[in-house]
């Protein structure tokens, strides 16, 4: 009998595959993002030795259609600033969209995409008064089943060359 209860322990502890550390190709489209689901502490290096935090819960809604992001900053130069979006799989198109809108007045539409185990989110191209060619992109990197890099990026050239604007480190609450 105490054989059985290691044996049930070790499957429920080590016998599932979880989503975070799958690969893309081990997943159906519906799952791309299943990974980012939780509750998460975020910090990243603001310079001169500090460190911003704040929090990211991330829920499925809609009958576990939609992802559901709320964003927290709590301590650090942007203090006060929080955010939500909204992320869907779209069948219909094949496409994973996201939309982003914050207490700063910003919004963003953005079309999800892949390279390898990267998941990453792009805005449309767009085209400045003095002709240069502006994208943001997020990226999903380094995806763990309790940690995760997120990358936020800034091109002006239409995507030929990306510039990292903010680097967030996930850990999952425990």
């Amino acid at each position: 009998m105490k054989k059985l209860g290691l044996l049930f322990f070790a499957i429920a502890l080590f016998g599932t595959t979880t989503i975070a550390q799958q690969s893309l190709s081990e997943l159906s489209s519906e799952e791309y993002f299943d990974f980012w689901v939780g509750e998460w502490d975020v910090s990243w290096d603001e310079g001169e030795g500090k460190t911003g935090r704040g929090t990211n819960t991330i829920e499925k809604i809609l009958d576990g259609k939609v992802i559901q992001e709320n964003f927290r900053i709590l301590e650090g130069q942007s203090s006060g600033f929080k955010g939500i979006s909204h992320s869907v799989y779209q069948p219909q198109f094949e496409r994973w969209k996201q939309s982003w809108a914050d207490n700063n007045g910003g919004y963003y539409d953005f079309v999800g995409k892949f390279d390898g185990d990267k998941r990453i989110f792009q805005t449309i191209v767009f085209e400045l008064e003095d002709g240069r060619k502006l994208s943001y992109r997020m990226i999903f990197y380094n995806i763990e089943e309790n940690s995760l890099t997120w990358d936020w990026e800034v091109s002006y050239d239409g995507g030929e060359n990306w510039n990292l604007m903010w680097r967030i480190n996930y850990e999952r609450k425990k």
